[in-house]
């Protein structure tokens, strides 16, 4: 039997208010937070207000606290900022290292950054109907002539977390991470691309699920000429990596993918082949990855042989740094219609594209049989349908790319929708018969 459901905590939920720990309310996480509170204060240094009694004294404790300059997201002593700004995990940090080079993968430098930032701000209210319309036919014209019909199901599993799938005790995100896995598993395997001599580069690995399974499965197979490199900006705890009985197949690097020469990575140099892989890179962090796998050939370094990267988060993507945008703009497509179909991406996966509060204002007034006006131009259907194509459209551009670096690609549905909303993969293998383009 499935266990009960948790009770969902509220702001004004005192059950875990814990003497000691932060009473800051996270409102993303929808819990408070687990740090350890100040002594004499109910916050932790880094939710701590500007200003606060000290339950001891009564002073004003913490009167010089002020938002970090570099991540307002939390406070600091002013008379210590100084040296905070020279720790601070969000400082732009130096580094020596070879294979960190600034903004290797970013893209152009476009001359047009104010206007650039400008689009991001935009409202799509406050697009003109003939605006709007117009960005929609573009986005149907293009979807019907190049991709309806053309992305394959390619839903599979694989052997070694069939156990792990068939518990009933798991709640429903860890299962729908593990069919995620088992499907990209399966796909490596059905594509002979579990082998010894290689390298595998999981980007944005975060906790490093699928690299667990993966380094797992290539210690029971006694691969131990292979290696599973994992990538990640964020140093974060409980990494599943970690966990990995073989520490030697495993290797974690702290490094933004838009700062990563690739072929510079000397773990690299131990295999002869390498396969890039990533189940979940938000927007333009794709972009990113593409543009790194193909800096290997550039430098002439062994190129990468094989790619597969689970898309998501169209939303998150950037202009400078897209891979297709010569894609788009032979078609029309420019910086502010590109703004806008990012923006209309995120109807494919966001329900009724209201907020919760929206949601429950709506709820409450239909109780009281008080309608409210409608005021989206399109149905719900209708933009769910839409934001669906847009998210289809620019994963073409970066097929497009990739296809012309010299690789085999496609765009394959690798888990059933009721996993997961993205559930497209972007699957290439290099094209021998072709040469890498410069």
């Amino acid at each position: 039997m499935m266990e009960a459901k948790k009770h969902k905590l509220t702001e004004n939920d005192s059950s875990e208010s814990v003497e000691g720990i932060c009473s800051y309310w996270v409102p993303r996480k929808k819990r408070r937070c687990k740090m350890t509170a100040n002594k004499g204060s109910p916050f932790c240094g880094a939710h701590a207000p500007a200003s606060t009694l000290d339950e001891i004294s009564g002073e004003d404790s913490c009167k010089e606290r002020v938002p970090c300059p570099l991540d307002p997201k939390h406070t600091v002593f002013k008379r210590k900022l100084a040296k905070h700004l020279t720790i601070c995990n969000a400082r732009d940090q130096q580094s020596t290292l070879p294979y960190i080079i600034k903004n290797i993968n970013s893209g152009e430098n476009l001359p047009d950054s104010t206007d650039s930032a400008k689009l991001r701000e935009l409202k799509l209210h406050e697009v003109p109907d003939e605006e709007f319309y117009a960005v929609i036919e573009t986005i149907e014209n293009l979807y019907a002539e190049l991709i309806d019909s053309t992305i394959t199901e390619a839903h599979s599993t694989h052997e070694s977390l069939k156990e792990e799938l068939s518990r009933d005790d798991y709640g429903q995100n860890t299962l729908r991470q593990l069919h995620q896995s088992s499907s990209l598993l399966g796909i490596l395997e059905s594509d002979q691309q579990i082998t010894n001599d290689t390298s595998y580069v999981e980007f944005g690995a975060g906790k490093g699920q699928l690299s667990y399974h993966l380094a797992t499965e290539l210690d029971e197979r006694h691969m131990t000429g292979s290696q599973v490199i994992l990538i990640d900006r964020m140093s974060l705890r409980h990494k599943k990596d970690n966990k990995v009985t073989n520490r030697d197949l495993v290797k974690r690097i702290r490094a933004d993918i838009g700062d990563l020469k690739l072929s510079a990575l000397p773990e690299l140099k131990k295999t002869q082949r390498t396969v890039a892989f990533s189940k979940h890179l938000c927007g333009e962090a794709t972009d990113l990855t593409l543009r790194c796998i193909q800096s290997n050939a550039v430098d002439g370094s062994p190129p990468v042989d094989y790619v597969l990267i689970a898309l998501c988060c169209h939303h998150r993507c950037s202009w400078q740094s897209y891979v297709g945008r010569p894609f788009l703009q032979e078609r029309g497509i420019g910086p502010r219609q590109f703004a806008i179909l990012i923006k209309m991406a995120s109807w494919a996966v966001c329900g009724t594209g209201l907020s919760r509060e929206r949601r429950r204002a709506m709820e409450q007034a239909e109780k009281q049989e008080q309608p409210e006006e409608n005021t989206q131009r399109l149905s719900r259907e209708e933009r769910e349908r839409f934001g669906l194509q847009c998210k289809r459209l620019l994963d073409w551009g970066r097929l497009e790319y990739i296809r012309s670096q010299g690789y085999e690609a496609s765009l394959k549905f690798y888990v059933p929708k009721d996993v997961t909303l993205e559930n497209v993969v972007l699957v290439a293998k290099r094209d021998t018969s072709k040469k890498l383009n410069s």
